[in-house]
């Protein structure tokens, strides 16, 4: 995780995989010795992240998101509850959880 003074919020009972990159900054392409202007990252309770992701700056994943592996997110997925991969990450699918009444559900 890079966190360049932003702030990086991971909600509850989320799962990161190895090699996975978190950033709040990038380099400004005109001036590489500085910095862009920080953007907080938000990922929602019960997310998983897989391995070799990217989660660029300003990104909101809601309540129970899944990032494929590999897959770089460059914008948000507030709604949650859904899959996203790819370069960039788009919507697979969306994760029906209507019937699931079990704590883990509500977590």
């Amino acid at each position: 995780m890079q966190n360049f003074s932003g702030t990086i919020r991971l909600g509850r009972g989320c799962y990161i995989a190895p090699n996975v990159g978190i950033i709040t900054s990038n380099h400004d392409p005109e001036n590489l010795d500085k910095h862009l202007p920080s953007e907080d990252v938000e990922i929602g309770e019960k997310c998983w992240i897989g391995m070799n992701s990217i989660v660029l700056p300003g990104v909101i994943l809601g309540r129970g998101t899944v990032v494929g592996a590999g897959s770089i997110v460059t914008k948000s997925f507030p709604e949650g509850n859904c899959v996203i991969a790819g370069v960039p990450a788009k919507l697979v699918r969306v994760i029906s959880r209507k019937n699931d009444t079990s704590e883990a559900a509500r977590l």
